[in-house]
């Protein structure tokens, strides 16, 4: 390849911190979780592990494939964290009728924890509505459920 050649596509690079999506989304996601990270402080949970009580609450008993079929994350991240979930007594799991499958529920302590982070998540949902507006937050609530469905073309 010529110096030249290499230049044009390297020029390309140029294109990226402005058009490309991926970083634009992760940034963006960041973003977000350090924002209910904060707002989440107070009961000790983080954005993930709040998203992962609730799933558990909409779902108990679940399996921990169920769950990673769901939230569209690894078994081994989802396993990881409610370890750290369980660790605390906020998860319990019991054998299926399939002795080798293990389901979470939320202890009492995990439903308690839960219904102190429902309203700092609800204030953290405010403070972003307010601050995109209501059509740019139907906007992209809208568009980010149209991107999972890129998940269901690979």
């Amino acid at each position: 390849m010529t110096n030249s050649t290499a230049k044009t596509k390297l020029a390309i690079a140029n294109q990226v911190p402005i058009t490309c999506m991926g970083l634009h989304v992760r940034r963006a996601s960041r973003i977000m979780s350090q924002l209910y990270d904060a707002a989440f402080r107070p009961v000790g949970l983080v954005q993930t592990q709040f998203t992962l009580l609730v799933a558990i609450h909409l779902l108990e008993p679940v399996a921990i494939t169920q769950l990673a079929q769901e939230l569209f994350t690894d078994q081994t991240t989802i396993t990881r964290n409610i370890k750290l979930l369980e660790q605390r007594g906020l998860v319990a799991f019991n054998l299926g009728e399939d002795r080798r499958i293990k389901l979470a529920s939320l202890t009492i302590d995990g439903q308690s924890v839960l219904e102190k982070a429902l309203p700092l998540w609800e204030q953290a949902q405010t403070d972003v509505r307010q601050h995109l507006g209501e059509q740019k937050w139907q906007d992209l609530l809208s568009l980010l459920s149209e991107v999972k469905t890129l998940n269901q073309r690979s």
